[in-house]
């Protein structure tokens, strides 16, 4: 045990941190940026490609789609390659195929080709994300370090959609919509180069087990189908014949996955990696909080762009205040007291203050002032998520053995895509219903028809943005029970660095009694 325990301090200063780390940091965040801007800067370029390349409003969605189903379905294999092929190796050759796909999608002449595109970004993708949240964590073992490289790893994680929605704005009104795809070129090429050259990952910390065909067969395909599955419920409502298919073909899948997993000699996903409590609560709350967020983004960009008549660009721009309040609550708050507070007071907080400036946005009207509600709504959004983020981010990492840190840093970005698919589906089938409804109720004593489409548009928003209010108010609710390990760097799991202590290592099962 004491031999155990002594192999599982790599925080005590038994190993002397690498000297390049903060450089690391910069390629690591700079790709981290790279995979986040592309889930919204194709979003507001989708309209000019769709025009362009002659696609039909009945395919429009794929190019959504394709790039959320292959990264998305193919994270936990992404995670364990990381593991197995080893982080770096890993994470250089996801940069140079993200790159490598991103110019085919630029290039695109066609439907075929920028849909393949899309695919591509995905698969190279989820070889990429796992892989930067894992070296990150092999890399800073230090609680004050790891606080700090984790501040600015979650502001990038969270803020940097609401950038892509700048720079998507920007290139397409000023340049070109293919300009959304070229502009990863120069990131990738930028972080492979620094990542090759900087980056040293740490020794004796891959797996060198045999790879879980099953596991990877049954995950992907599970994932896939409970992606698509939100997909379709978004498109063709709930209660479609196919939609109901996918989610019962991915409750059979996923609990087939399980059932392997707790079986085969060496699982894709260890049970051990979810099963520990704290890393549990953390996926959870941060699943549902993304959930939350991506209503913001959906239902701001619209109201902003439809009712208000904003540009893109200006549209972008107005999404500012919530990238200030990320990086502020990510690297000031989040940052500053993750070595002095136990993490569930900063993520419980941290949501609650995102309902906060969620619940804000349920007075929305048409002309409402910008700066007296969407300002301030938008800060507190991004000073509670940012504070959320970081902690949620370390502890998702912290504790993990090192043979499974790809794995585990999978499980947070499987989580996002699933809460962001989710989040999707469910608000936009939530608003869509409460719009119809508003349209049904007034459409006798209206006027003037267009001024009730926008006010039944705006009702739509409300009535979804209260649910994602419930439902950050219930992420909160699971941190604050779920998550119950010390401040870093004082608890024994803290300083272990490997989860030796009892309390990181209660298992659900056992919580549960």
């Amino acid at each position: 045990m004491a031999q155990t325990a002594e192999k599982e301090r790599p925080e005590t200063g038994a190993a002397l941190p690498d000297p390049n780390r903060w450089k690391a940091l910069v390629f690591i965040a700079l790709a981290q940026l790279m995979v986040v801007l592309d889930a919204t800067i194709v979003n507001i370029a989708l309209p000019s490609a769709q025009q362009d390349l002659g696609i039909s409003d009945g395919n429009k969605q794929w190019v959504i789609t394709a790039y959320a189903l292959a990264f998305g379905g193919l994270l936990l294999f992404g995670g364990r390659i990381a593991d197995l092929w080893g982080r770096k190796r890993t994470f250089v050759t996801g940069l140079i195929g993200f790159a490598a796909a991103s110019a085919i999608g630029g290039a695109a002449g066609g439907e075929a080709m920028l849909l393949g595109a899309r695919a591509l970004q995905g698969v190279f993708g989820a070889l990429l994300a796992p892989a930067a949240l894992s070296l990150l964590a092999v890399t800073f073992t230090s609680p004050k370090e790891r606080a700090k490289a984790f501040g600015i790893f979650g502001a990038i994680a969270g803020g940097g959609g609401a950038v892509g929605l700048i720079l998507g704005g920007f290139l397409t009104e000023y340049l070109d919509w293919r300009w959304t795809f070229y502009v990863n070129i120069p990131f990738a090429i930028v972080a492979a180069l620094g990542a090759y050259f900087v980056i040293r990952e740490p020794a004796g910390g891959r797996n060198r087990s045999a790879l879980d065909i099953p596991g990877v067969f049954l995950s992907t395909l599970g994932l896939v189908s409970l992606v698509y599955g939100f997909t379709r419920a978004e498109s063709d409502g709930w209660g479609d014949s196919t939609t109901i298919s996918l989610f019962a073909a991915a409750v059979i899948l996923l609990g087939l996955f399980a059932f392997v997993e707790s079986r085969v000699k060496a699982p894709l996903l260890p049970l051990r990696v979810v099963t520990n409590r704290n890393r549990a609560g953390v996926y959870l709350s941060l699943g549902l909080a993304i959930i939350g967020m991506f209503g913001l983004f959906l239902f701001l960009t619209y109201y902003l762009q439809v009712v208000e008549g904003y540009s893109p660009v200006k549209t972008g721009f107005a999404f500012m205040p919530m990238i200030v309040g990320m990086v502020t609550g990510s690297t000031q708050i989040g940052a500053r007291l993750m070595t002095r507070v136990p993490p569930r007071l900063l993520m419980g907080p941290g949501f609650l203050l995102a309902a906060v400036g969620m619940l804000l946005l349920t007075q929305l009207e048409i002309g409402s002032s910008y700066t007296g509600l969407i300002l301030p709504a938008e800060l507190l959004l991004g000073l509670g998520m940012g504070t959320a983020f970081m902690p949620a981010m370390s502890l998702a990492t912290h504790g993990i053995e090192p043979r499974d840190a790809g794995v585990a840093s999978a499980m947070v970005n499987t989580s996002q895509q699933v809460g962001g698919a989710i989040g999707t589906a469910l608000l936009n089938t939530i608003a869509a219903s409460a719009t119809t409804s508003y349209i049904a109720s007034h459409a006798a004593s209206a006027r003037d028809p267009q001024l009730l489409q926008l006010q039944a548009l705006v009702a739509g928003f409300s009535s979804a943005i209260w649910w994602a209010v419930g439902i950050l108010v219930v992420s909160a609710t699971i941190a604050l029970t779920f998550i119950n390990t010390g401040r870093p760097g004082t608890s024994p799991s803290a300083s272990g660095g490997a989860g030796t202590g009892a309390e990181d290592e209660v298992q659900i099962p056992v919580a549960m009694h």
